[in-house]
């Protein structure tokens, strides 16, 4: 390893053990919790109600706005978010302690991919705060409508949908496995809330994996159909649930599975190892 690059991990592993950073981070969770619960809320409502509300974060990001304390709390969000997304960088750069090997690689990738999600949703927060467009789902339909002009684009939209089935896949398992406890300091939890909050980290990463799924899905249907309207990621899969009799009820299961992700969320601001 050169000595330019010791140089960086020594700074960026300095940097990660911030006491400011951590406590910034830790109230990320708190943020992230309940864009998390408003976000199982309108799914919910979507289940149900027939709601147009968009339903994803960005859904959730909007509904946290329309209330007079709104824009404030989305600043303090944002902030939080962008700590985590630095602190996530430091971690993708340096790795976490312990044995270096493959799974720790792909750990650190892992890490990176979570600091870009906490960039784009401090991003979407702060343009909710400015009343610019922040719908995840209109983004989405924009750029597949502009690459199904090509037949390369047809085919870069189903690959994305084939990515995002895997990854949905692989958080349906990482919840069904516990793999998340690792990250967790279960020594600190008191006896009898230690399995209900694992239990709510399991449910929740395995609804997220499930709907991640279906968008994935449809995202290789739009690129078959030539259908932009399916590739808006998760409004469209959870909307495209509604649409059935059956979805109806395994939507309101995935709300529920989000809803115990955003509460595993708040748990994870005391109990998540920084």
């Amino acid at each position: 390893m050169s000595s330019t690059t010791s140089h960086v991990k020594y700074h960026a592993s300095r940097a990660a053990d911030s006491k400011p950073l951590e406590y910034l981070a830790r109230g990320g969770f708190v943020g992230y919790g309940i864009i998390h619960l408003l976000f199982a809320w309108i799914a919910l409502q979507v289940a149900f109600g027939g709601s147009g509300k968009e339903s994803d974060q960005s859904g959730a990001l909007q509904e946290i706005a329309r209330h007079s304390y709104g824009k404030t709390l989305l600043v303090i969000i944002a902030v939080g978010l962008a700590a985590m997304a630095v602190w996530q960088a430091f971690l993708a750069i340096v790795g976490e302690s312990g044995e270096q090997n493959r799974a720790a690689l792909a750990e650190r990738v892992l890490s990176g991919v979570r600091a870009a999600l906490y960039v784009y949703l401090g991003w979407l927060a702060v343009k909710v705060v400015k009343g610019a467009n922040a719908s995840m789902g209109d983004n989405y339909e924009s750029k597949s409508s502009g690459l199904m002009q090509s037949s390369g684009g047809r085919w870069l939209i189903g690959l994305i949908g084939v990515a995002v089935i895997g990854a949905g896949i692989g958080i349906f398992l990482y919840g069904l496995t516990r793999k998340f406890t690792e990250h967790l300091n279960t020594q600190q939890m008191p006896a009898g809330t230690r399995q209900p909050i694992i239990r709510l980290g399991m449910a929740g990463y395995m609804a997220k994996g499930v709907a991640y799924a279906v968008a994935g899905v449809l995202f290789v249907v739009a690129a078959v159909t030539y259908d932009p309207d399916k590739a808006r990621g998760l409004d469209a899969a959870l909307k495209t649930l509604a649409g059935h009799p059956w979805g109806v009820w395994l939507l309101a299961l995935i709300a529920a599975g989000i809803a115990a992700f955003g509460v595993y969320c708040l748990a994870q601001a005391k109990y998540r190892k920084i």
